[in-house]
């Protein structure tokens, strides 16, 4: 008996992989990351999306190049269902410290003392929700010694430095602070809620974060089934 309920558990463990590995296959999703760790140049090139003007009734512009390949609320590794990530990855097909990045918004800058690759972005007036108070928190600017590639005019402690939207903030890296797990070179960006009194909430909580999908006119949003890499008329998914 003994045999057969180990038997039983095997077939259960290769049914699961198989279904795992078939759901991989047929979601686009997962075929396009898997192509940008594979492929080749000329195969990433096809999945970056360049556009310095926001989408049509959109507010933000994107703030990097490349492929939009981790999304809002996404359960894939290294983030899970019960830990999803807090806003979309941004992946260049360059070397670290190559690709741009721009302010998505007006707003004030800071870069806290000790930031090595982060500024964050006060937007004292939320385009989509007058009256409200948001911040945009951009990361992952610095290579993996902590050699940052912010522009010079946002040294560490740099305190509500107003810039305009598509103000060049630095270019992106693969720092992932003391973590052992490499990254690919990457922009992190989020929009982060407000916490009453003026200060930006903790990014690293999914319950502080805003879909960016209305900001930017693309359905960023891993429940949404539309593609991500082009403007939408329809950002917001409603599943």
């Amino acid at each position: 008996m003994r045999r057969i309920s180990i038997l039983i558990l095997i077939i259960a463990i290769l049914l699961a992989t198989a279904w795992i590995v078939r759901r991989w296959v047929s979601n686009s999703r997962y075929r396009d990351l898997v192509t940008w760790s594979q492929g080749s140049l000329a195969d990433r090139e096809a999945l970056i999306t360049v556009q310095r003007e926001a989408c049509p009734g959109a507010p933000f512009i994107l703030p990097a190049d490349g492929f939009i390949g981790l999304l809002y609320a996404d359960p894939r590794s290294p983030y899970s269902r019960w830990h999803p990530h807090q806003g979309i990855d941004i992946f260049s097909n360059t070397e670290p410290g190559v690709t741009a990045v721009y302010a998505a918004y007006d707003g004030y800058i800071t870069r806290e003392d000790g930031w090595k690759s982060t500024l964050i972005q006060r937007v004292p007036d939320d385009p989509l929700n007058p009256g409200t108070q948001i911040w945009l928190y951009y990361t992952h600017m610095a290579d993996q010694d902590g050699n940052d590639f912010i522009e010079a005019v946002f040294p560490a402690g740099t305190r509500e430095l107003f810039v305009k939207q598509g103000t060049l903030l630095g270019y992106t890296g693969n720092y992932n602070g003391d973590s052992d797990r490499q990254v690919w070179v990457h922009l992190h960006f989020s929009i982060i809620r407000d916490d009453g009194n003026g200060r930006y909430t903790n990014e690293l909580d999914f319950n502080n974060s805003i879909d960016p999908s209305p900001y930017l006119g693309r359905a960023l949003n891993y429940q949404c089934s539309t593609d991500p890499q082009i403007c939408s008329a329809s950002p917001e998914c409603h599943q």
